[in-house]
């Protein structure tokens, strides 16, 4: 899997696109069944600003939000194996938002961007936490992966 990281707003807090880019894989092979063929994922590091306008803009709300997926178009039967590189999608990551999460949360700044990362792929891979049975089959999912990094049970409420 090829992945692009893009910095459009400061570095300070932003974890290294190999730290980024090895959550990112991470995710990605979780599920056991997932067609193996290789494929690409760009992981847009944005400001408030910039993820406030997609978050607008696609999803209707005028704030910025932590994390936006953008799925690529599925591939078809007649695409065939030739497409060595397909893409996933994209992913917006606002590096204000998840640094204020983060302490709002008690959290560690890096098991949150982590959990983002994770997080984002999942929506490209099809999970979703619009019910509570498929909010819980993430959650889990979530919970195993980010455990394998050594990092806590995000769910967890921390008192502050």
């Amino acid at each position: 899997m090829s992945i692009a990281v893009q910095i459009a707003t400061s570095r300070r807090g932003v974890p290294h696109a190999r730290t980024l880019s090895t959550w990112a894989k991470a995710a990605f092979i979780w599920p056991r069944t997932l067609d193996r063929r290789p494929r690409s994922l760009t992981i847009r590091i944005v400001g408030a600003a910039e993820s406030r306008r997609l978050n607008r803009t696609w999803r209707g709300k005028d704030k910025p939000t932590n994390v936006l997926s953008f799925p690529a178009e599925p591939l078809t039967a007649d695409c065939g194996p030739q497409i060595a590189d397909a893409p996933l999608g994209d992913l917006a990551i606002c590096a204000p938002v998840v640094a204020r999460e983060a302490r709002e949360q008690g959290k560690p700044l890096t098991a949150h961007w982590a959990h983002m990362v994770v997080h984002g792929v999942l929506h490209l891979l099809g999970y979703d936490h619009e019910n509570d049975r498929d909010a819980e089959r993430m959650e889990r999912t979530e919970i195993s992966l980010l455990r394998g990094f050594g990092y806590a049970d995000p769910y967890v409420v921390r008192e502050s």
